[in-house]
């Protein structure tokens, strides 16, 4: 059992991220659904974040309270700056991007995060890197593979895979021809854009944590601030079109509920407890898995078809996380080898302060009266 435990608890960190990577996929098909179906995309990310801070609050007031510091403003600042990189920023950037071309395209060049996350983690001093060193080579290597092999998927094309569930199917992305270029560029432009402003948020909250480490509080203020923020985004872009603001019971409200908890209450908090342990590059590191569940479930679901160099390039995105892995596996100590080693060293120093105490206490003999007193000399 003892065995179990252990491995159980090295497995954690990997479940969760595999466990985010699912719920990301899940979102990029429902929110495709959305927009297909006409769709604010700024509404969508102020509505994702209102359900978001509706579900998280409550457990962060709660849960949070012994452990929650006291707000500065230096701290709001970074919460401020944190909720305009991600729920304003980059999601909506996003989301453009997943209008003007498809899921899977989208979820490829979201690959490029973990080079931009590295780099980044590198320059700020959270990620660990000698170059004389196999592992941080490895680690090199295995982000470019991830870079490399997401724009195999983005570029090369070739024939399409028939799987046995997509035979007689054909999307409208096919049967035109492919993505038209000048959406697949402009798409992959604010893809581009919105990754760099993920990637800073990922950075950003690795250092926020440091001073304010209550990871259910941190995610609410960024859900509240970035719905209070988003909103004033939604009303500027989509002023006079008040219809937008309609949601019913359909496939938007479906979108907006799921990546609400899913994407944004659950996905910040569990990124904020990894990272504190692991740091930014371990989670980015996996999402390329995204990628591979939405080019599988969006021929299924979204009915887009798959072609040969979309799986080319998602084996040689698997091969680079696994790089990245293997260059990582070595950063990471477990905690409980340095819980039992600290007791042990606190004992030694202690026992060496009571020896250096008693070596210290000197007899004193009265030669007039013969008598004799000791006295204590250590401060």
């Amino acid at each position: 059992m003892k065995a179990v435990c252990e491995l159980y608890n090295r497995a954690k960190p990997f479940l969760a991220v595999i466990f985010l990577q699912f719920g990301l996929a899940g979102m990029d098909i429902l929110t495709k659904m959305a927009l297909n179906e006409g769709m604010s995309n700024y509404v969508f990310v102020v509505y994702r974040h209102a359900v978001a801070t509706l579900v998280i609050a409550p457990f962060a007031i709660i849960l949070d309270k012994k452990v929650r510091p006291k707000m500065t403003l230096s701290i709001f600042a970074k919460l401020v700056l944190l909720s305009i990189l991600e729920p304003v920023i980059d999601q909506n950037l996003y989301s453009i991007g997943l209008k003007y071309t498809t899921a899977t395209f989208a979820a490829a060049m979201c690959n490029i995060l973990p080079a931009i996350t590295f780099i980044m983690a590198w320059i700020f001093r959270l990620e660990k890197v000698k170059l004389t060193s196999i592992r941080s080579q490895a680690k090199i290597v295995g982000t470019v593979a991830t870079v490399a092999g997401a724009m195999i998927m983005t570029l090369v094309r070739g024939p399409i895979v028939e799987l046995f569930w997509t035979k007689g199917n054909a999307s409208h992305e096919s049967q035109s021809g492919g993505l038209n270029l000048s959406h697949a560029i402009k798409g992959s432009i604010m893809i581009t854009i919105g990754c760099f402003s993920w990637a800073t948020f990922m950075i950003l909250q690795a250092i926020t944590l440091r001073t304010y480490p209550a990871e259910l509080s941190l995610t609410a203020w960024i859900c509240l601030l970035g719905t209070a923020e988003g909103a004033i985004v939604a009303m500027v872009m989509e002023r006079g079109k008040a219809a937008v603001w309609a949601i019913n019971w359909d496939s938007k409200f479906l979108a907006a509920v799921y990546s609400g908890i899913f994407c944004s209450g659950l996905a910040y908090y569990i990124q904020g407890v990894i990272m504190k342990d692991r740091g930014p590059v371990f989670v980015t590191a996996f999402n390329p898995l995204s990628m591979v569940i939405v080019a599988i479930l969006s021929t299924i679901i979204l009915r887009e078809q798959l072609n040969l160099g979309r799986v080319l390039g998602a084996v040689v995105i698997v091969v680079g996380l696994y790089i990245v892995l293997w260059g990582k596996s070595k950063d990471h100590k477990s905690p409980s080898l340095d819980e039992q080693v600290i007791p042990a060293q606190e004992m030694t120093h202690e026992t060496k302060i009571d020896e250096e105490n008693l070596s210290q206490t000197v007899l004193y003999i009265n030669p007039s009266t013969g008598t004799t007193a000791t006295k204590d000399e250590s401060t």
